[in-house]
């Protein structure tokens, strides 16, 4: 891309030069041609590009070569001195103007760019800056909550439009020349105004709060068991109870004992594998009941005893140490045995 060259009138805060840089190239545009013939009043030969860049320059180097960018309507008071009215015309008759954004070109470049340079005028400068102190902070400061450095903030925002607004350079192409009219004045053709009002716009920044700063959650300790606002918390229900399932009578008996082992060890082994899911236990009672209603709440089942172990007969027990025991026919055990047992 070609460099910007820009004149030194073009600077920020510099005045308005006694002479427009005008660059031409080898050949002149017949358009160029035809404007400056409309524009002057006295005819003056342009024969050459030498004589278009003399009426060229003096033209636009005159103190009434100012050109009519755009047009802005502004309020003329703060958001709350506004005057409220039911009629739309009279309220803005009274409320809002008209600040119309004139500039003077400093520059035309028909060979690098083939663009010209406007800059706005101080009075303009002027009322911009005046509107964007009086009105637009104003109204910024106003619609935005308070923190510490929101004064200095506005200030700082303020400052940064007045060098921005002093900066403004506008460009476009030098087909804009065709607006041309006597002694040098003019205004933009083919909707470049909303271009330089767009730029105008842009150059007014919002008012930005800081963002909220990160707050520390302080969590609350837990409470201890023994505190009494944490009695709810620590206090639990009691573990459900699991309630044995109904057994058939019928079923707790066996019709026939069978012994696998007739020896005095098959004694304890049988005693051994009475495992605690062969002794029904009676249902304990429930841990706690409901005050307002109790359905629900209780088991009814048969009840049921304890199993009874199966001792084996005398007769299926092998003699031991000499000593025969039976068993009599009268349901009970044999005498011999205690006879016997005496004499010893």
């Amino acid at each position: 891309m070609p460099p910007q060259l820009l004149p030194a009138s073009a600077a920020a805060f510099a005045p308005r030069a006694s002479s427009v840089n005008v660059v031409l190239g080898s050949k002149v545009e017949p358009w160029l041609t035809q404007t400056l013939k409309r524009i002057n009043k006295i005819k003056r030969p342009l024969n050459s590009v030498p004589q278009h860049q003399r009426c060229l320059t003096e033209t636009l180097s005159s103190p009434n070569a100012i050109w009519t960018l755009a047009s802005l309507l502004l309020p003329k008071a703060p958001e709350p001195e506004l005057r409220k009215d039911s009629d739309p015309l009279v309220e803005a008759l009274f409320n809002y103007q008209m600040v119309h954004l004139e500039a003077y070109i400093v520059h035309v470049d028909m060979v690098l760019r083939s663009e010209v340079a406007y800059k706005l005028t101080p009075e303009t400068i002027e009322a911009l800056i005046e509107y964007h102190k009086d009105i637009y902070c104003v109204d910024a400061k106003a619609n935005t909550y308070d923190w510490p450095e929101k004064g200095q903030q506005c200030k700082k925002l303020h400052d940064d439009f007045v060098q921005a607004v002093n900066k403004f350079v506008f460009r476009t192409h030098v087909s804009a020349l065709e607006g041309l009219e006597e002694d040098g004045a003019g205004e933009l053709l083919g909707g470049k105004s909303e271009d330089v009002k767009n730029s105008i716009m842009g150059l007014i920044k919002p008012l930005l709060s800081p963002p909220p700063r990160m707050v520390d959650v302080v969590r609350q300790p837990p409470l201890l068991p023994s505190s009494p606002a944490g009695a709810a918390i620590w206090s639990q229900a009691p573990p459900p109870v699991s309630m044995p399932a109904p057994v058939e009578s019928w079923k707790i008996l066996p019709s026939s004992p069978s012994v696998a082992s007739t020896s005095a060890d098959s004694n304890a082994s049988i005693w051994a594998t009475i495992g605690m899911s062969e002794v029904q236990l009676p249902s304990p009672p429930p841990a706690f009941s409901q005050p307002y209603s109790t359905a629900g709440l209780y088991y009814s089942s048969p009840v049921v005893t304890a199993p009874i172990p199966h001792l084996p007969l005398p007769s299926m027990l092998a003699p031991q140490c000499g000593i025969s025991v039976g068993y009599n026919s009268f349901g009970g055990w044999d005498t011999r045995f205690h006879e016997y047992a005496t004499t010893m």
